[in-house]
């Protein structure tokens, strides 16, 4: 059984940095993209950003561009979202997911994804 399991989500302040991790099993880790969603209160899920196979290649959405960072660690079957410079409008649940053959942009608009995270709840105040 597949599972993506999300951890890090906190309470921050506004300008603090987090750390998300979210560790894969029941896969094979190194054969997926990896990427991150998510979604606040009462809107749209949105992409957050992707990272290729290997970890060579990585994709963000301009709302979290030169802020986020997302890696992987293929021997430890996780991927990370180091989150800095944190904004109010970055409240939302963050998803992990899986892909198995989209790129790291495509992740974001091929509908394709083939496991989710249930989530884990970042909160920033201002």
């Amino acid at each position: 059984q597949v599972q993506l399991e999300e951890s890090g989500g906190a309470l921050a302040q506004a300008g603090d940095s987090l750390r998300l991790s979210c560790a894969a099993s029941g896969l094979t880790f190194s054969s997926y993209t990896m990427g991150w969603f998510r979604q606040a209160s009462g809107k749209e899920r949105e992409f957050v950003g992707g990272v290729s196979r290997r970890g060579g290649i990585t994709y963000y959405a301009d709302s979290v561009k030169g802020r986020f960072t997302i890696s992987r660690d293929n021997a430890k079957n996780t991927v990370y979202l180091q989150m800095n410079s944190l904004k109010a409008e970055d409240t939302a649940v963050y998803y992990c997911a899986a892909d198995l053959s989209s790129s790291t942009q495509a992740m974001g608009v091929s509908g394709g994804i083939d496991y989710w995270g249930k989530g884990t709840l970042v909160t920033v105040s201002s």
